[in-house]
């Protein structure tokens, strides 16, 4: 009798695992890995805002780096950002605290690498809130955008 309560217990564990890895493949990573439904305006606003990444930009007694340095935008409105480097070396634009849930890392060394001269980076923020960032190869060189609820 024992014997058939240790065959049953078996086959009760097995099928608790196959359930139980099928929920984990087939439910629970599609929905922690979906992007969200946001509104087209936030993935794709109507207008952009521009910094550039000025002249002499990677020296440290230059005076600015990124123009306009801070920089509030709207969600929905203006909330995509075109950085240009201006500078005659290559730069790059990198946080550290933000990795967007549509359009990935805040970094141009994750998508694009450097930015060139005569080239632009652009990202596109679809949540509110303050994002620092700075250029790898010229740490002195940061920069924030704040992206706000829009109240219209």
């Amino acid at each position: 009798m024992g014997n058939n309560a240790g065959g049953i217990s078996m086959v009760a564990f097995v099928i608790a695992v196959g359930v139980s890895i099928g929920y984990y493949q087939y439910v629970y990573v599609p929905e922690v890995n979906a992007k969200p439904i946001l509104p087209e305006e936030v993935i794709n606003p109507p207008e952009f805002e521009k910094v550039n990444i000025v002249e002499g930009a990677s020296l440290d007694s230059n005076v600015k780096f990124f123009d306009p340095r801070d920089l509030r935008t709207t969600i929905g409105i203006n909330n995509r950002i075109v950085w240009e480097n201006h500078d005659t070396v290559a730069h790059s634009v990198t946080s550290d605290n933000y990795t967007d849930a549509v359009n990935g890392k805040f970094d141009s060394m994750a998508t694009i690498g450097l930015v060139l001269p005569g080239q632009t980076f652009e990202f596109t923020f679809t949540k509110v809130g303050e994002y620092d960032y700075y250029c790898v190869p010229h740490p002195h060189m940061t920069g924030k955008v704040q992206v706000i609820e829009n109240f219209a």
